[in-house]
């Protein structure tokens, strides 16, 4: 880039002299090697130093790394869990009318003994004095399928409900590569604007100094100031970017107080196939959302068969037996009996054919909801597809632009060396080159999150 105003007798500044004293050092110790001298010393310390450089570097976080914290420290994605392992226990809620019930029963009364209640029942019994306990025992024989409906509904909601916590896993899963790749692209920004810093530097204290010689007028030592003022406005709203983008990427690993992470690169992914329908019929598979539904619209429907089974009858055995140690003379010291307890539904309002309709509308439901939701993803794929594709094609292109602004900004820097081209013309070229360097670098990374989306709109970012 100085070529041309070396040979016009301008002795541009070293980027040598701007390099840390261990690399001077190490590059004196080469000089005196070549003069003779043993290079031992030299060679000793820059081995020392690089171990040094070695052992402070952290290592880099790499996405899969990332992920993993995300899934480990994400509130959300813990709840999720806690909710599954809650619906499962659902089932054994209902299975509970399968298997007999037991309870124990201690009664002290104190009345007028041979008394009759005479109001709040039909039966009129007798009341004594009594201290009395005993032991109930309660078991279902048939219900004619309505507790089995019932937990064969919880069952399939409680397994919708793992697909929830699937659905919240990969939802992490796509905010966290997302905000990944957004601070890579920032880091590569950054980068791109302190390379730009220090050219334009360069190229304002060569005007500058030229202007001195009276080789270039005072305009252009102004264009080469304002070229650099905005490469250092490029270069501040880059490093902010880098520090927003990285805060995002903690809190998204449930890590919201790191700073400074140091992030590996990851390797491209596959190119995406030729034709989206292949995508769209696996979305329509893998989908947890998809599943999720089709889950909840079974549990609908065994829930409406429960409720139709409302109408049976319930058949159960009731036993009941204990001791009274002290009472009136007339009470027995001991009672049991058993008996067989029939429930059979006759009237009730039309309760029951309401509960069932009920259920049947709400199944109906969910399986529209199911094909609003296959319609959804069948979009969000497409899309999806649509965008990587763009952002694939993108990667040629923009590498193209830079090449071309490469070659442009060469000629017009010749052209200005020669007095043949004005500093307007290298300002441009300049601004070109810094938009196409920007362009390339933040192409590869949008393409990557890109493709991360189109694994999540597919169902398979695991």
């Amino acid at each position: 880039m100085n070529r041309g105003l070396s040979g016009a007798g301008l002795l541009p500044r070293s980027r040598a002299s701007a390099r840390p004293e261990p690399f001077r050092r190490a590059e004196a110790g080469a000089e005196g090697a070549a003069r003779g001298r043993s290079p031992a010393p030299q060679l000793s310390l820059l081995l020392l130093l690089a171990a040094a450089a070695s052992a402070q570097q952290p290592t880099p976080l790499t996405l899969a790394q990332a992920q993993q914290l995300a899934i480990q420290n994400n509130p959300q994605f813990s709840a999720a869990r806690y909710n599954a392992a809650a619906a499962y226990q659902v089932p054994n809620e209902y299975k509970a009318n399968f298997a007999p019930s037991v309870f124990g029963s201690f009664t002290s009364v104190g009345a007028d003994n041979g008394s009759r209640l005479a109001a709040g029942g039909l039966n009129n019994p007798v009341v004594y004095n009594r201290v009395g306990s005993g032991l109930s025992v309660g078991q279902l024989i048939t219900d004619f399928g309505r507790t089995k409906n019932l937990v064969g509904m919880a069952n399939l909601q409680a397994q919708a409900e793992d697909q929830t916590t699937e659905t919240t896993r990969a939802q992490i899963l796509l905010r966290v590569s997302q905000a990944y790749f957004a601070a890579l692209r920032a880091q590569a920004v950054l980068q791109v604007a302190d390379q730009t810093v220090a050219d334009r530097q360069l190229v304002a204290d060569q005007v500058s100094a030229l202007a001195q010689s009276k080789l270039k007028s005072n305009l252009d030592v102004s264009f080469a100031n304002v070229n650099l003022s905005d490469a250092k406005l490029l270069q501040v709203q880059a490093q902010n970017d880098v520090k927003a983008t990285q805060a995002q990427l903690a809190t998204a690993m449930g890590l919201p107080n790191e700073t400074g992470l140091t992030l590996a690169e990851e390797p491209m992914p596959s190119q995406l196939p030729d034709r989206v329908n292949d995508l769209v019929s696996q979305a329509v598979q893998n989908r947890p959302e998809l599943k999720d539904l089709r889950l909840r619209q079974s549990a609908a429907e065994r829930f409406a068969k429960a409720e139709h089974d409302l109408y049976f009858p319930s058949i159960g055995v009731v036993g009941t037996a204990g001791f009274v140690p002290a009472g009136y003379a007339g009470v027995p010291s001991r009672y049991g009996a058993i008996g067989l307890n029939v429930n059979i539904p006759i009237l009730n309002g039309g309760l029951f054919k309401a509960r069932e309709t009920e259920a049947q509308i709400k199944a109906k439901a969910a399986a529209e909801n199911i094909t609003g939701e296959e319609n959804r993803v069948v979009r969000d794929v497409r899309v999806a597809y649509l965008n990587a594709t763009t952002a694939y094609d993108r990667l040629g292109l923009t590498q193209q632009l830079l090449d071309q602004a490469k070659m442009g900004r060469d000629l017009a820097q010749s052209r200005y060396e020669l007095g043949l081209g004005s500093i307007v013309e290298l300002s441009q070229a300049q601004l070109n080159l810094t938009s196409a360097q920007i362009a390339n670098t933040t192409a590869k990374y949008d393409y990557q999150a890109q493709r991360v989306n189109v694994d999540y709109q597919v169902g398979t970012l695991r």
